[in-house]
């Protein structure tokens, strides 16, 4: 399906909010302003220069506390806790050495956040154009998480290189302190399987991870518009509306660090084993293994998931894109709910 011509299926979308007629080519925009029109080519390619400065930064900022997070999962004999975690790394390699594994951290979680992101989009309006204005109200749920599984798909191909290099700088002492070390160290010792002996147990973490995120945001989101705050979106102000996006973001975040944890840890473990498989870490690390290191990453993903929804939101304000309030339900579909009370 050629992406420039996803842009016609949105005016049947229940996602699509008010779009203007221009283009978002700049020979005109719609009449709120917005500097794009909602399913254009240009609206997904800002969508994901969005995800770019959004998971980029995010996971950037929480690299000391990932790198404390790694170090319990693979050897939590020396890493008891996270404040030991903490007094133990800088010990040993003072405050330099917290920043350990941010180069492959932002260039592969900007590449990350790229597709997840920018292909939801793309994903979202294609699905929902698939099954129709009614079924895309009726099942919004369904469609957010299997659009979201499919970004998430391609996100971790393009994050997999990063991660293995990530993790073997953070938890493999001696091994490499920058990525311009640790790639060529990897090609030499293991080949091209050594940037992607990971994926499939990334995939394991990172889909039901995502699904959760975008799936519980959105819901979220939907709910806070209809219970908790106290008049319509169009009311609110910008600022008052990111607020909320934060709130729903939060949320979202706790359920999505529970979620993916025992996954994360076992790829923690796999990429600093040598010849192990997903299925023999998972059986050495036990249940209570695959647990440790929960409640920092529980504080991370929930403070880093409510700030890439929020830096995601507030950039798509900056750049005039359209931002369509949540879905209402389709004027067809009322009519045939009364129609069946009459």
């Amino acid at each position: 399906m050629n992406i420039w011509k996803l842009q016609d299926f949105m005016r049947n979308s229940p996602f699509r909010g008010p779009i203007g007629h221009g283009s978002c080519d700049g020979a005109s925009a719609s009449a709120e302003g917005d500097s794009c029109e909602f399913g254009s080519g240009h609206y997904f390619a800002l969508c994901g220069l969005g995800g770019i400065i959004s998971c980029g930064l995010t996971h950037t900022m929480v690299v000391p506390l990932d790198l404390v997070k790694c170090r319990m999962q693979v050897d939590p004999v020396k890493y008891k806790s996270v404040f030991n975690g903490f007094s133990v790394t800088l010990a040993e390699d003072g405050i330099k050495g917290l920043s350990k594994g941010w180069a492959p951290t932002f260039f592969g979680y900007s590449m990350q956040g790229l597709c997840k992101f920018g292909l939801y989009e793309v994903f979202k309006v294609a699905y929902s154009n698939a099954i129709g204005e009614e079924n895309s109200y009726l099942w919004r749920t369904s469609l957010y998480l299997a659009a979201s599984a499919s970004a998430e798909f391609f996100a971790d191909i393009a994050l997999s290189p990063m991660e293995a290099a990530k993790v073997r700088i953070q938890t493999m002492p001696g091994y490499a302190d920058t990525l311009r070390q640790a790639l060529p160290k990897m090609m030499k010792d293991e080949g091209m399987a050594a940037f992607y002996k990971g994926l499939v147990p990334l995939w394991m973490r990172q889909i039901p991870y995502t699904m959760m995120k975008f799936a519980c945001f959105e819901r979220t989101l939907e709910l806070l518009y209809k219970y908790v705050v106290p008049k319509p979106r169009a009311e609110c102000t910008k600022g008052e509306q990111l607020i909320v996006t934060f709130a729903a973001g939060y949320i979202a975040g706790v359920f999505c660090a529970i979620v993916s944890h025992p996954a994360d840890t076992v790829v923690s473990k796999l990429n600093q084993e040598k010849g192990s498989t997903a299925f023999e870490v998972a059986k050495k690390l036990g249940f209570a293994g695959l647990w440790k290191g929960l409640l920092p990453r529980i504080v991370m993903i929930g403070t880093l998931t409510a700030a890439q929804w929020f830096i995601y939101d507030a950039v798509k304000v900056w750049l005039r894109m359209p931002r369509p309030p949540p879905p209402e339900m389709p004027e067809s579909l009322k009519k045939k709910l009364e129609a069946k009370k009459a």
